[in-house]
């Protein structure tokens, strides 16, 4: 049985205005994305400004969140270029009692298969015992996983290398290997991947579709008829109009004007962006004050 099922939100981080990360707020808003529909949130994905937050901040909020009663239903992005700061961090990780990590390749270089497993296996080989999910977003890295690296790493490292966020598309469809955790990172891909055999989802768009998923994937496996998976689909679509990070974060800041802020060069969308954007959701009905998910403690 894969490891990794369900749905998972690739959750936002929330930030001060002088941009220093609110870690309170960043905690409290994973914490009800669980309770509101969520399996399981990955922190410090691509959504979450990974790339750009710093490490100690990382570490402080990784510290803070030991504390929470969700623990293990957190998956830790490390969003790092460097091999020796991905290694201390997840060490780091590791004492504090998290094991699962959400690892992309590195950005920028151009390599191939041979060196993305080198990548991960110089990883392993220090970190030991711990659950990985590779990263597979060609847009961001520059670099797509093909089938044959997955099934490598998998046969070289079956107890660390469990699942996949699929963001490029190209295996969730046709890669079958068993006990291993397939996520698509889109709603729009939550249906036809569950039909495929896919475990669920890891998608931006969880922070504010959590229930929406949440009833697919339940009326899914329990055999009811879908009502929500068109409407879901439709709202994802929307959103992918517009810059995602962007969009999620200009959505939210109707709640919270905390959620404005964003480290340069990211930002939220212009005004008429942002009009159109509220106006098309306003069509499907998707409004921020009937969403539970938004209705913060």
């Amino acid at each position: 049985m894969a490891e990794i099922k369900g749905i998972y939100a690739a959750s936002v981080s929330i930030l001060d205005d002088n941009l220093a990360l609110n870690i309170k707020k960043t905690i409290s808003h994973s914490e009800n994305l669980i309770n509101n529909g969520c399996h399981g949130v990955v922190i410090f994905g691509s959504t979450g400004q990974s790339q750009l937050i710093s490490v100690g901040e990382k570490i402080q909020l990784i510290n803070n969140l030991t504390k929470s009663e969700h623990k293990d239903k957190y998956i830790i992005g490390t969003g790092l270029n460097s091999l020796s700061e991905t290694i201390n961090f997840m060490k780091i990780s590791k004492s504090l009692d998290f094991e699962k990590f959400l690892i992309m390749p590195p950005a920028y270089y151009k390599y191939g298969d041979a060196e993305v497993i080198n990548f991960y296996s110089r990883i392993i080989n220090s970190i030991g015992k711990c659950k990985i999910v590779l990263y597979n977003f060609e847009k961001l890295s520059g670099y797509k996983f093909s089938k044959g690296c997955v099934e490598k790493l998998v046969q070289k490292f079956p107890d660390q290398i469990v699942g996949v966020k699929d963001s490029s598309y190209n295996l969730y469809e046709t890669l079958k290997i068993k006990n291993f955790s397939i996520l698509p990172g889109s709603e729009t891909k939550l249906l036809k991947g569950l039909k495929l055999g896919c475990s669920g989802i890891i998608t931006a768009t969880c922070n504010v579709t959590a229930e929406l998923s949440r009833k697919v994937y339940d009326d899914f496996n329990n055999g009811k008829n879908q009502t929500e998976n068109k409407n879901l689909c439709k709202v994802r679509e929307v959103f992918d109009k517009y810059n995602l990070i962007s969009a999620i974060h200009s959505f939210l800041s109707q709640k919270d004007k905390s959620y404005q802020n964003l480290i340069p060069v990211l930002g939220v969308l212009n005004k008429n962006d942002e009009k159109k954007l509220f106006e098309e959701l306003d069509k499907l009905d998707f409004n921020i004050n009937n969403l539970e998910i938004t209705k913060w403690a």
